[in-house]
């Protein structure tokens, strides 16, 4: 029995595509409007075919009806993202659309599926770990034929993604999950009697967001303390009832928002942790504010995107010769470092190597990461961090310092006195505290604008790699480094295509791995975007595009 249903020749309809590009009679908005199906058709779907020993491995070849074609379902989900369509209306535009039918390579007596297979196909992409295949099988693609190096300069830069949940108090979200690990505990059996009233109050009833402050905190504290019976009276059972996954999030719920004090009485934390549950239906969803602009707050994931820069820049109304590199997700309050390390791992993996240039913002740049790229031969490009304001005196930005040397010079031109290296036993870290003496100190016409009251010397504490730090806030201050940074700024421009066309800023499905497989399928339906309008025109110009890709473009 075949390991699939049905699904025709598996070419491109002949006659719909003539149909298309050399019909007189079809309108030249339509053909046009069309020749991006043309070009699915002849480029991308091949490259999806060639993605079927990966696909294969998720399926089992004796158990079971036949499936899906699962090189179809990954082209009507890349084709759903570039459209921006619902599973409905995708399920639909394979059955009624002529375009998708001949991108898809669908014969005429080809029928549909129901909508659910999506949803299930996504499903079995995850277990596999495949969530990056079609992303993967298009950069490989556009580094074959030339569009993207694999050693290249890139620009990176993180967005943030809302989750698909409400947003609820702390109050909501511990009333919500007792009432889940209520239903959870019922479904597995009879509940004990001190379970009724709870059942009354936070299942059967709701929440009156008008009442008074004063019962808003009195029914914290009540909600803390059921709570805490109902967790109590659950480790005493035996399992499953002692580790339902409503349960479990209730103990972590618990756990975030309150406390027991010496007297044995439950108490509201002032404050939660990091990473702390705000929707008992998505627990994944982290709260995250931007540094730069305190009223910016999500409560979702974040995302990083890279992209090629261009050796020239593009003339005026000229498509965009950049393409995605990378579109990694992150918890919301995870790191921008942490994430430019994603992006790197994420590309090895796909075969790339290290982008020689880099181009990023503030939040990407320490001595550590500029220890990093220059260890590895390759420039990270950012402004570096300003030295922190420690009181009065001069900043160490200030100061000339020279660690090779175990010296450093002061505003006022002169030489330290002593240089002490320490080193944490527990992080390795290494700092090095650089002195000046009283007597130099004393003497000195800047004493009183470098030192604070009480001190007698100065004192500073710089790291390892400060050299990197002070080198790159020195270059911050020429206009070549200006200049040059403005290398970074279409990112941005990006980032707003990535949101406005393809619906990045907010999540289609629930959890940090669907929402990194619908990042996948985004920067991959824009990768596709991007190469169909340069390729078409190059077309109209009369241009010869690189690489060896045959792709016919309708014009």
């Amino acid at each position: 029995m075949s390991l699939y249903r049905a699904t025709g020749s598996r070419e491109a309809d002949p006659k719909l595509l003539a149909w298309l590009t050399e019909e007189p009679a079809v309108p030249a908005v339509v053909r046009e409007r069309a020749a991006f199906f043309v070009f699915f058709a002849q480029t991308i779907y091949p490259q999806l075919e060639a993605q079927r020993p990966v696909l294969d491995a998720l399926y089992s070849p004796t158990d079971g009806r036949p499936a899906e074609d699962p090189v179809l379902l990954l082209g009507v989900l890349l084709l759903q993202f570039v459209e921006r369509l619902p599973d409905r209306q995708a399920a639909e535009a394979v059955c009624w659309d002529a375009r998708w039918r001949l991108a898809l390579h669908l014969a005429e007596g080809d029928g549909g599926f129901h909508p659910s297979l999506l949803t299930l196909f996504r499903r079995r992409l995850l277990a596999g770990g495949q969530e990056r295949t079609a992303f993967d099988a298009v950069l490989e693609l556009l580094i074959e034929a030339g569009w993207v190096a694999r050693r290249s300069r890139q620009r990176l830069d993180s967005t943030h993604i809302c989750g698909l949940l409400s947003l609820m108090s702390r109050l909501e979200c511990i009333r919500e999950t007792l009432r889940l690990a209520l239903q959870e505990l019922e479904r597995q059996g009879p509940l004990p009697e001190f379970c009724d009233p709870l059942w009354e109050r936070y299942v059967e009833s709701k929440l009156d967001v008008r009442s008074s402050i004063q019962a808003l905190q009195a029914k914290a504290r009540e909600a803390g303390e059921d709570a805490w019976r109902l967790l109590g009276w659950c480790r005493q059972q035996a399992p499953p009832r002692a580790a339902g996954k409503a349960v479990d999030l209730l103990a972590r719920v618990f756990a975030e928002n309150y406390e027991i004090d010496e007297t044995g009485a439950c108490c509201q934390t002032r404050t939660q942790p990091t990473g702390a549950v705000h929707n008992p239906h998505e627990p994944e969803a982290q709260w995250s504010s931007k540094s730069t602009s305190k009223d910016k707050t999500w409560v979702g994931y974040k995302a990083q995107v890279a992209e090629t820069v261009p050796e020239e820049p593009c003339l005026p109304e000229e498509p965009t010769q950049s393409f995605l590199t990378a579109l990694a997700t992150q918890n919301a309050s995870a790191s921008d470092k942490a994430g430019m390390a994603q992006v790197l791992a994420e590309q090895a993996q796909q075969g790339q190597e290290r982008p020689r240039v880099l181009y990023v913002d503030g939040a990407y740049v320490c001595a550590p990461t500029l220890h990093e790229a220059e260890t590895e031969g390759r420039e990270l490009r950012g402004p570096a961090p300003a030295s922190p304001e420690r009181g009065p005196g001069f900043p160490v930005d200030r100061f000339d310092v020279q660690l090779e040397e175990r010296r450093a010079v002061c505003p006022a031109g002169q030489a330290s006195s002593n240089c002490s290296r320490l080193e944490e036993q527990e992080t390795g870290k290494v700092t090095y505290r650089i002195e000046w003496n009283r007597a130099t100190c004393g003497a000195c016409p800047l004493a009183r604008q470098c030192l604070g009251r009480g001190q007698t010397q100065r004192t500073i504490l710089v790291g390892a790699w400060h050299r990197l730090l002070q080198e790159r806030r020195r270059e911050m201050q020429t206009e070549a480094f200006r200049q040059d940074m403005h290398h970074r700024n279409g990112i941005e421009g990006t980032q707003s295509e990535l949101v406005r066309g393809y619906g990045l800023r907010r999540a289609r499905y629930r959890g940090l791995a669907k929402v990194r497989l619908q990042n996948y399928l985004i920067g991959a339906a824009c990768n596709v975007r991007r190469w169909y309008r340069r390729l078409l025109w190059e077309t109209k110009q009369g241009l010869r595009s690189p690489g060896s890709v045959t792709a016919t473009v309708a014009v």
